[in-house]
């Protein structure tokens, strides 16, 4: 009896029994009043910066290319909107360094309708009229009756025209091959412009960096060209997803025993499953050319079904499957006695949702907020990131050196400027885009806070969503005879109660989770900054401080989601609240572990079934593979649509199986709270069913 009262006076005192209590309070005030006027500033600023943000961005900085002068290629509604192509007068400048680190070739790059389809000099074609009409197509405007000298020392046009292709909307060399050598147009040689015979492999330094410099871009709109080839399919493998949640939701209803092995049973097959196609894969590749490069030789590659190709990729697939399937059989030896005690946890979580039917589809109200507050932070920061201005800067095409190269400068007045008098070959050509007021100065700061107002909301929508299946799982628990007791609408009038009254409890929360994520999002950048780093100290350093914050963040996360429980049953503010759920939980600390936790790991099998389902579907699908099936779209890279789908499913099937999570533990919560406020007494019975009360080894009382 001492150690018991020590105990209890450790981690507080123990709930004593009130006949006026029925579930959660309806007589309460408003909570973290501060934080809830903080949070609404907050939002405000968020407006305001959206607001700004749209008013100065300019998302056709990246759909379109943009040409010397600024001007954006094959813009609707404007002159060059059927000029779509981007034209570089000497593409050998590419092969300049500077390119690498200013991300813009060195020479003028004009707008055009169609790039060169076959190699000329300006001197060869000067006095051809037919071949000069087409060379002019690729000047700029103001070209008239100049000699060849004046042409090329005004730089009105290109010196050379090289046969080229389109390539994301630029023009570059149709380099070939004829046996070994490398050929352009055809031919192995090209004229210079200045009466020089050059190798066409001398191109390929400047297509290289022009290429690097692009191929990011390239990859994204490829990736985007897929989600426009298939994005009926994947919504079509969404709606599948949500339609298995909801099948093993409803059976989980009336088979809960049951269906948790089933659950098992067919999560263990399908990695299975896993193992064996990719043993299979493993093996056909054996003797195929090229199939047995190590990845580390192969290095980075932004095709990424190059990988696919590779034996020790299949072979690291069969691995990390092999442990994952290894692990999940060992829990279920070593926990099948606590397996048997969470299914009554599950079946008693089964029965509130079946007379909480509206929670079921309170996940669909969460995912609606959450795309609301993604697309709000996606929008502002696309408009954040293209609201910079266009900066020129000097280029030195030139012999000599020029002290005035990548200087600022300003296109309109630059041929009447000290700049031009004194660099006569120098042009003033379009960099990038930036800007130096205090706007584009601060711009870094709008950024960062665009992230931070992202976490803040996202973890606001789910922490609402939280303490409204609280509220409404607790009205259940608590009704003295179901379901006679429980109040109508029981979803709304609790998500009524954490709207009106604890609006800054659930900022409070998710203001503390929100900055320990930036600050983990900040870890991952400074680790990605030190990569090349010999440092090992700092290496060290940074891997524990990602490894406490990791930690932190579940941590938080767990006491967030038991103090919001407490919240909606007693009103409390957040720190009252997350006190009196931990010593509830440290008081109960056994059966947090024989109950809780093995539960969550029964759940998360659920999830797992449905993703390992739809994504085995949707890879046979879009791979070609599925004998009999040719409806599948043509695409770039088939596993865009796939991850996509994978990551979707898990999203959908948490949404669903969150549901039975959040259950589970305010049924917990309060099943603790009744052990101790309860003596199973014809006064102060439990309310509770007999199965848990057996499993607990209690005594169960006769009930009238």
């Amino acid at each position: 009896m001492v150690e018991e009262e020590n105990h209890y006076g450790k981690h507080g005192e123990p709930r004593k029994y009130d006949p006026n209590f029925k579930g959660p309070i309806q007589n309460r005030g408003c909570t973290d009043i501060i934080c809830c006027i903080l949070f609404i500033i907050a939002i405000v600023g968020y407006v305001a910066v959206g607001i700004l943000a749209w008013s100065q961005g300019d998302p056709r900085k990246v759909i379109y290319p943009t040409s010397s002068r600024g001007e954006f290629c094959g813009q609707v509604g404007t002159p060059l909107e059927n000029k779509p192509f981007l034209f570089y007068f000497n593409i050998l400048k590419c092969a300049n360094p500077v390119v690498l680190v200013q991300f813009q070739c060195p020479t003028t790059q004009l707008c055009v309708e169609k790039c060169p389809d076959r190699s000329m000099s300006l001197l060869s074609v000067r006095n051809n009229e037919k071949d000069w009409a087409y060379y002019k197509t690729f000047c700029k405007e103001d070209v008239k009756t100049q000699t060849v000298q004046e042409i090329l020392k005004n730089q009105l046009c290109p010196a050379v025209l090289i046969a080229s292709k389109p390539f994301t909307r630029r023009c570059f060399p149709a380099l070939g091959l004829k046996g070994n050598e490398i050929t352009v147009g055809n031919q192995t040689t090209f004229d210079d412009g200045v009466n020089q015979n050059r190798k066409a492999s001398d191109l390929l330094p400047a297509v290289k960096n022009a290429t690097i410099v692009i191929e990011t871009r390239m990859v994204v709109m490829k990736i985007f060209e897929d989600y426009t080839q298939s994005w009926y399919w994947i919504v079509i493998g969404l709606v599948i997803a949500t339609v298995l949640s909801l099948i093993f939701i409803v059976l989980l209803r009336f088979l809960a025993g049951i269906m948790v092995w089933i659950m098992i049973i067919l999560v263990v097959l399908v990695i299975g499953y896993g193992i064996i196609h990719c043993s299979i894969e493993y093996v056909h590749l054996k003797n195929a050319p090229g199939a047995n490069i190590t990845l580390r030789e192969l290095g980075f590659q932004m095709d990424l079904s190059v990988y696919l190709h590779i034996r020790q990729t299949w072979l690291a697939f069969i691995i990390i499957l092999a442990i994952v399937e290894l692990v999940i059989i060992l829990l279920l030896i070593f926990l099948r006695n606590r397996i048997r005690i969470a299914i009554a946890l599950i079946k008693e979580a089964s029965r509130a949702i079946g007379h909480v039917m509206s929670s079921l589809f309170y996940p669909l109200f969460t995912f609606a907020l959450l795309a609301v507050v993604i697309a709000y932070w996606t929008i502002t920061a696309v408009f954040l990131s293209t609201s910079n201005e266009p900066v020129y800067r000097v280029f030195n095409e030139g012999s000599k050196a020029c002290f005035h190269s990548n200087t600022t400068c300003h296109p309109e007045n630059y041929t009447d400027s000290d700049m031009k008098k004194d660099c006569p070959e120098s042009q003033c050509l379009f960099a990038f885009y930036g800007g130096e007021s205090h706007y584009h100065k601060y711009l870094i700061f709008l950024q960062f806070y665009n992230v931070f107002l992202f976490f803040w909301c996202a973890n606001f929508v789910t922490a609402l969503g939280q303490m409204t299946l609280a509220g409404a799982f607790a009205s259940y628990y608590w009704a003295f005879n179901k379901p006679d007791d429980i109040p109508a609408c029981p979803v709304f009038a609790s998500l009524g109660r954490a709207l009106r009254y604890h609006t800054g409890t659930l900022a409070f929360g998710s203001l503390i989770l929100s900055i320990i994520q930036v600050i983990r999002v900040l870890l991952e950048y400074l680790d990605h900054k030190l990569k090349g780093a010999e440092n090992k100290f700092a290496k060290f350093l940074l891997c524990c401080l990602k490894c406490c914050f990791w930690c932190l963040e579940k941590f938080i996360k767990f006491l967030n989601r038991n103090a919001y429980i407490m919240c909606a049953i007693y009103g409390k503010n957040f720190c009252t609240s997350a006190r009196d759920a931990f010593f509830l939980l440290m008081r109960n600390v056994i059966r947090v572990a024989v109950l809780d936790k093995v539960t969550d790991f029964l759940l998360f099998l659920g999830k797992l079934l449905v993703v390992g389902i739809v994504g085995v579907m949707s890879f046979f699908f879009f791979s070609g593979t599925a004998k009999g099936v040719d409806v599948a779209p043509n695409l770039h890279y088939y596993w865009v649509p796939i991850l996509t789908i994978v990551v979707g499913s898990y999203l959908i099937a948490h949404g669903f199986f969150s549901v039975y999570a959040m259950c589970v533990d305010t049924l917990f919560l309060c099943f603790c709270e009744d052990l101790e406020r309860n003596d199973g007494s014809a006064e102060r019975r439990y309310l509770m069913p007999d199965s848990l009360l057996k499993i607990l080894n209690k005594n169960n009382q006769p009930k009238k």
